[in-house]
């Protein structure tokens, strides 16, 4: 086991208003085997000796192409009816990083980031510049009707009149902050994370939130963690809240559960900020705190039985 460090992976599918009562018993298992399916595509590359990188890749993929989570293939309609999705992703080794935002019609929006991250001086770019980049480096796009859903149809017919713009949610009072999300350390030690998101329902303006963000909802750094936010992007990116936790282990010298907490139960919380993140470190500990009802998580460490969950326990 020289040079080898304990693997581990977590992965989150948004987080917000999630109760037992806000989803039938056959939504929680279908939710609960998509997050297991995921996970075990990312836990098998970390396995075989694959990078962080390609697991938290894979991972976010797996999430991307289900309809059930709001990135890829289930993502929300915006003002115009469109579909407008970011990712991010991040090396923890390198410090290298890719992310693209209101990108329209890329099967896997974290396939972009990554191409970006591999083959691009640049680390951020937007649509239409971002889905010419695509174009060039063999990206898979689909028609419209790929990324169709009923229920996301159905949430933006209620708003599309208005000024409203929704979070993630299918019930009038109830949000879920739909974002997808994945970090991991590998046999090597280094860290990874990734993040896509189709945003908000009725989002107009090409706004953007704060996952496809470095330092606010994604960011590794092997000196101290790997992040991926769920949440009311507006208050991660204001508070830079990937980054902050990273400097609250490296300049005060907190434990990642002691930094994950403090940032999204004190700091966010104080700020009315609602969501939660999933982070792992380089000895392979693995923090999912939340401040919301719920959120999708499931984490798998080496020597350890995979855990997946929904609502607060």
């Amino acid at each position: 086991m020289e040079n080898q460090h304990r693997f581990a992976l977590a992965l989150h599918g948004g987080a917000g208003t999630i109760t037992r009562t806000s989803l039938t018993t056959e939504m929680d298992r279908e939710y609960r085997q998509a997050l297991q399916q995921a996970l075990a595509t990312g836990f098998q590359i970390l396995r075989q000796g694959g990078t962080a990188l390609a697991a938290v890749e894979a991972t976010v993929v797996s999430l991307e192409d289900c309809p059930l989570f709001n990135a890829g293939r289930g993502s929300v309609f915006n003002k115009r009816g469109r579909h407008e999705m970011d990712a991010a992703i991040m090396c923890g080794k390198t410090l290298g990083a890719g992310a693209v935002t209101g990108v329209r019609n890329v099967r896997n929006p974290i396939l972009l980031a990554s191409q970006v991250l591999h083959h691009s001086d640049h680390v951020f770019l937007a649509q239409p510049g971002a889905e010419e980049f695509a174009r060039n480096h063999g990206i898979t796009f689909e028609p419209d009707e790929y990324f169709y859903t009923p229920q996301r149809y159905e949430q933006w017919q209620a708003l599309r009149d208005s000024d409203v713009y929704m979070l993630d949610h299918s019930e009038t009072q109830e949000k879920k902050f739909g974002t997808v999300g994945a970090v991991a350390v590998d046999l090597q030690g280094n860290l990874a994370a990734a993040t896509s998101t189709g945003g908000m329902t009725n989002k107009n303006f090409n706004r953007i939130g704060d996952s496809p963000i470095i330092g606010a909802g994604t960011y590794a750094n092997n000196r101290t963690c790997a992040i991926s936010c769920t949440g009311h992007g507006e208050f991660f990116m204001r508070h830079v809240v990937a980054y902050d936790i990273s400097c609250l282990m490296e300049y005060k010298g907190l434990s990642l559960t002691e930094a994950a907490d403090l940032v999204v139960n004190k700091k966010l919380k104080e700020q009315g900020g609602e969501g939660g993140l999933i982070a792992v470190d380089a000895t392979g500990q693995v923090a999912l705190p939340f401040n919301s009802e719920g959120m999708y998580r499931g984490s798998w460490v080496q020597g350890q039985e995979p855990v997946v969950a929904i609502y607060q326990e």
